[in-house]
């Protein structure tokens, strides 16, 4: 029986490229998504293209109930989780002087109450299992902070707490709890700078590129198999050196 991975926010991005990475590997993967969309029809084709069984689950994670119903679909198709990643995020980034009372509060609620959500929906499977992976997408700015992003940085440092709190609470059921804090990747989000600024963050990075969906997928892989299995509570940076 194959393993299970279970990603959200699953259809673009990181989040793709950890589903597909993990169907190379031999996974059977559930991928989040909010609304029907191409990226969706890509993501599960690709999957499915490594013999693998996909299972796409709609949802929104930042509510609970929502969080719920996906873990239970989940459950019913597969009879397990073996790997949970929290992925699903949003930006609204602006200065504070200009950020709104709703746009901090949706960023926390999406990146940091829906990796609450999801993961409190799963635990009690892992446990059953008596074995699991909860691996949670940070980022550097969590770290360091960010001009401009205090909503997402504050939502990404709380990502952090929460791991190091979880590993603590769940080690003795051998539920391995980590997080992966990607620094400036090359994606969607990222693609919308101009050249002239990716030429600058570059600068600031010891390896003089930015990294790509692969770099964080291999990580992630990593933590999800057993090679990792004496790992937990830690937080990796994918950054090129940016950050230390």
């Amino acid at each position: 029986m194959n393993r299970v991975a279970f990603i959200t926010g699953g259809t673009r991005g990181i989040g793709r490229q950890i589903a597909i990475t993990l169907a190379k590997a031999g996974y059977d993967v559930a991928v989040n998504y909010r609304a029907e969309n191409e990226d969706l029809t890509i993501t599960k084709s690709e999957i499915e293209k490594c013999n693998v069984k996909c299972l796409p689950v709609q949802g929104d994670v930042s509510e609970f109930e929502d969080s719920e119903n996906m873990v239970k679909q989940v459950i019913e198709q597969f009879g397990r989780i073996d790997v949970l990643i929290n992925n699903a995020g949003i930006t609204k980034d602006t200065l504070l002087m200009r950020m709104k009372k709703e746009d901090f509060e949706a960023v926390l609620q999406v990146n940091l109450v829906g990796t609450f959500n999801v993961t409190k929906s799963v635990i009690p499977y892992m446990m059953k299992q008596k074995e699991g992976r909860v691996i949670n997408l940070s980022s550097v700015v969590g770290i360091s902070g960010n001009a401009g992003q205090a909503n997402y940085a504050a939502s990404k440092a709380g990502i952090i707490g929460f791991t190091k709190s979880l590993a603590k609470e769940l080690g003795s059921r051998n539920i391995l709890v980590n997080a992966v804090a990607p620094g400036f990747i090359e994606t969607q989000m990222t693609d919308v700078l101009k050249d002239e600024m990716k030429e600058e963050i570059k600068k600031t990075i010891p390896l003089k590129r930015m990294g790509t969906v692969e770099d964080v997928a291999n990580v992630v892989k990593f933590l999800a198999s057993e090679e990792s299995s004496y790992i937990t509570g830690q937080v990796i940076q994918v950054d090129g050196g940016m950050l230390m």
